[in-house]
Formats: C-alpha cells, sequence, structure tokens
C-alpha cells in the first residue's frame, strides 16, 4: 500500500483566542504531487475548527461524520468529539480509516484517531502530522513570549516544521476563533 505523507497541522491556543494551521503539500511516497492543498476548514459557522493529517478521503468522510455529532450534540465539542472517537474505533468501516484530526473550538481542542485516542492537550497545543512534533515542539518553546499570538506562534512553527521535515512545506494556512482568518504564507490584509 502506498503511503501518504505530506502534512503538519498544528492547534495553539492562547489568551482567549485558539489558531489552527496547517501546511499544503501532499505527497504520495517520496513524490510532492501537490503543494497548496488546504488541510484545516471551519464547521458549524465558523464555530468550530477542524484539521486532518492521512489519507484525504478518509479525511473527508471523518469530517462528514464530525460534522453529523456535533449536529446531534450542538455546542458541546467534548461530547461530539467523544461520540466520533467511540464510533471510529468500534465501526469495522470506520476503522480502516487512515487519518488523524484535531478539533477546536474555544474551550476545548482535541486529536482524534481511529485506534480510540481522544486527548485533549494540557497546555492548549496540539499537532500531528509528519512534521508535528517538530511543530508542538516549536511552539511549546514560543508559548510563554509574552508578545506572541496563537496566530503567530502557529506561523512560526509551522515555518520551523518545514524546515525539518521534507513532508511539510511554507504554503501555510491558518485559520482562527474567534472570527476567521486565512493566511496562505504571508499576513493578509
Amino acid at each position: 500500500m502506498t503511503s501518504f505523507h505530506g502534512t503538519t497541522i498544528l492547534g495553539v491556543r492562547k489568551d482567549g483566542r485558539v489558531a489552527l494551521g496547517g501546511d499544503g503539500q501532499v505527497s504520495i511516497g517520496e513524490t510532492v504531487v501537490k503543494s497548496h492543498s488546504n488541510k484545516v476548514r471551519t464547521m458549524k459557522g465558523g464555530k468550530v475548527l477542524a484539521g486532518f493529517a492521512g489519507s484525504v478521503a478518509d479525511a473527508l468522510t471523518l469530517y462528514e461524520k464530525f460534522e453529523e455529532k456535533l449536529d446531534r450534540y450542538p455546542g458541546n465539542l467534548p461530547r461530539a468529539a467523544v461520540e466520533l472517537a467511540k464510533d471510529w474505533r468500534s465501526d469495522r468501516i470506520l476503522r480502516r480509516l487512515e487519518a488523524l484530526l484535531v478539533v477546536a473550538d474555544l474551550e476545548h481542542s482535541f486529536l482524534l484517531s481511529g485506534s480510540g485516542e481522544l486527548i485533549e492537550p494540557d497546555d492548549g497545543i496540539v499537532a500531528i502530522g509528519s512534521g508535528g512534533n517538530f511543530a508542538l515542539a516549536a511552539a511549546r518553546a514560543l508559548l510563554p513570549e509574552p508578545d506572541r499570538t496563537a496566530r503567530e506562534i502557529t506561523h512560526r512553527s509551522l515555518e520551523i516544521a518545514a524546515d525539518i521535515c521534507v513532508f511539510t512545506n511554507r504554503s501555510i494556512t491558518i485559520l482562527e476563533l474567534p472570527g476567521e482568518k486565512s493566511v496562505s504564507g504571508k499576513e493578509k490584509t
């Protein structure tokens, strides 16, 4: 089976804001097949952010399933995440999906996987994908700096991951709560 790589997703929570960003590279094996993919999106009218790492088709299926859970448990991200994790682990078809999700609202951030993980980080930073650990380490180092915002930490950390991980690039998209902003490579005015 072909190995899918090419993603770093990072969520940072700081000073009442949440930023979720991802790079744009999609690779199959050792070949870059796309450089400007968008792997983060808003859900529920901009109240929930979600990002994925792994197979695109599998991630889109998970987005749909997660949106169904959000519809069933409106305004309750933890319950929706728990219910998706339970279904993902127990359903024989969903169990085969090869993707990870990060979801966040103003109160919670979660990492979800098909093997049953549902993790809410202690420090408000969550990362997945091939460059996830690099971005996570960078974000943890930058978080205490008082002048840096969640968006700035996310952007700089993704750049650092891109410098280290060959499956991550600098075509960065960042979404933010409250409010939605999109950044591709640089700040828009």
